[in-house]
């Protein structure tokens, strides 16, 4: 029976989320016998907000097949035609039609075609999105003569919006990953239907932090409501979260999924 296996990454933040990945990328692939590996590079720029062209390309280079991404993906102007010219790299299906780049995209791997699928939740979000419930029943229709195989980024705050979704598509699609809170969630399990779940994946960033953020900033503004200036935190250990899924890639169910998680106290930036 043949299988794929898929690696996901959280929310890579910044210079020590792309420093760690870098790192460990290449051991983690052949240790697990990865086929495919799939990142959230939304907060991936320099400083923790947005991805570059820059960066993008480094995930490229460094053998990842598809960059998702979320509510920060447009906050560097320079990346909106990127995006208009490379359609391994996502933004939200459910943003407005017009907005720059796809939602969704297909690529080859072991003969078989893997679909991606990007959506954006809207409890506790500020974006006023369409549905992402109905925008990925609308790219299932698309899918539906292409592969079984297909990837849900679900980048969202509530954990009863990413869990409804994963109810939602259970055997509609191979699995649903939840990212924007930065916290590897410990809900990794196959769905009745055969689709694979998990809230959140976590995030490549500082372990001392807040999403990846200096925590002293972050702690200010929660007591005072002042503006304050977030900062990515640049001082070790570090981690790296995610899950790896396998599944039947002939009918594009999950079979198994498991969480990883690397703590890096040797990296100084």
């Amino acid at each position: 029976m043949d299988h794929i296996k898929v690696l996901l990454l959280g929310d890579i933040v910044g210079v020590p989320g792309c420093t760690i990945f870098q790192k460990h990328i290449d051991r983690l692939k052949k240790e697990h016998k990865i086929d495919a590996v799939i990142v959230n590079g939304e907060n991936s720029a320099p400083d923790g907000r947005g991805s570059t062209s820059k960066t993008l390309n480094f995930f490229k280079h460094n053998g990842v097949d598809v960059v998702t991404s979320g509510n920060h993906i447009f906050n560097k102007k320079d990346i909106y035609e990127y995006l208009n010219e490379h359609h391994d790299v996502l933004r939200p299906a459910n943003y407005p039609t017009g907005t720059p780049g796809v939602g969704m995209t297909t690529f080859e791997c072991k003969g078989h075609q893997i679909a991606v699928m990007n959506l954006q939740g809207r409890v506790f979000m500020r974006e006023n999105l369409d549905c992402p419930f109905r925008t990925a029943e609308t790219l299932l229709t698309i899918l539906k003569n292409k592969t079984n195989l297909i990837f849900v980024d679900f980048h969202a705050e509530a954990t009863s919006e990413k869990i409804g979704l994963a109810y939602f598509l259970d055997g509609k699609v191979t699995c649903v990953a939840g990212t924007h809170t930065h916290v590897l969630t410990a809900d990794g399990r196959i769905l009745p239907k055969g689709t694979a779940f998990i809230s959140d994946l976590g995030m490549s960033a500082a372990l001392n932090s807040m999403l990846g953020m200096k925590k002293e900033n972050i702690i200010r503004y929660l007591m005072t409501q002042l503006p304050v200036r977030f900062a990515v935190e640049t001082e070790g250990p570090f981690i790296l979260t995610g899950a790896i899924v396998t599944a039947n890639a002939t009918t594009g169910k999950a079979e198994h999924i498991e969480t990883i998680k690397i703590l890096d106290d040797t990296i100084t930036l």
